[in-house]
């Protein structure tokens, strides 16, 4: 897999304690990111130019191109003067269904609702994921949160990026995505999580950023019960979440935080041992 910088210093003059400093300061990088499935690009993302296998699967899950890892046959990742394309390749069924779906698209879209057609689809229902026993206690919530501040490398050097993480009750955090999007940094989490063997089930998704409806929506098609964010949801997430049987934890500020939907899953207790 190439590496790709994800910063660059960039000149500054900044007032100090009313004075004026000239410097540099640590910003993230901003690539256009193709997707091309078949040889056909599908949809042009701006995002850090960082773990991107796991982009390419996690934007082909929450998009509906695939279901599960091994419906992807290969990734290809080649660097153009003005971007990077990532070829994707899928199993013969798989590509001959969104061949199907891709006659019925006007054209390559770059947004987070790609190759769509309508608002129904827009506003698509998403999978109920109220089967899953998840229960999370108001220290996994504080330490959740904790944690996946703690594991963001990129935002500490550049307070520019957003964060996503997979937390387990008995395990902590499994894996951390950055990204300069907060969508994209969702979509790399989901492709890390099933790329480890991971059932989004058994774990909470965190994240850095407010909770919009696409936030709900990949999360529940990544299978997660329980969404937990340092803002706040909108009214649209809100009402998503709570038809899928979602849990919406919003708000987290040190020990307090907010319960939009499904509350049951949070279970009353201590927070004096979170570590």
């Amino acid at each position: 897999m190439v590496d790709f910088p994800t910063t660059a210093h960039a000149p500054e003059t900044a007032r100090r304690n009313g004075l004026m400093h000239s410097g540099s300061r640590i910003v993230p990088e901003e690539v256009p990111i193709a997707f091309s499935y078949g040889g056909s690009s599908h949809a042009v993302m701006m995002a850090t130019p960082a773990d991107l296998e796991d982009f390419a699967v996690g934007f082909s899950l929450t998009e509906g191109i695939i279901a599960k890892r091994v419906e992807i046959s290969g990734i290809e990742v080649v660097a153009g003067e003005q971007g990077i394309d990532v070829q994707v390749s899928l199993v013969d069924d798989v590509a001959d269904r969104l061949r199907a779906r891709r006659r019925n698209m006007a054209g390559p879209v770059g947004c987070g609702l790609c190759g769509i057609e309508s608002i129904e689809q827009a506003v698509r229902p998403v999978p109920h994921v109220s089967a899953s026993p998840l229960a999370l206690s108001h220290a996994d919530i504080v330490r959740a949160v904790s944690l996946l501040n703690e594991a963001q490398p990129l935002h500490r050097e550049t307070r520019a990026v957003h964060g996503a993480g997979f937390y387990l009750p008995a395990k902590g955090l499994l894996a951390v995505r950055e990204d300069v999007g907060r969508h994209n940094a969702l979509d790399k989490l989901c492709g890390a999580v099933i790329g480890l063997g991971e059932r989004g089930g058994d774990g909470a998704v965190v994240v850095t950023s407010r909770l919009s409806v696409e936030m709900v929506q990949k999360a529940a098609i990544l299978g997660s019960p329980v969404l937990i964010a340092i803002s706040a949801p909108t009214a649209l997430a809100i009402r998503t979440a709570e038809a899928a049987g979602m849990t919406l934890v919003a708000l987290v500020r040190g020990e307090d935080f907010e319960i939009f939907t499904h509350p049951h899953r949070i279970l009353p207790g201590s927070i004096a041992d979170v570590a």
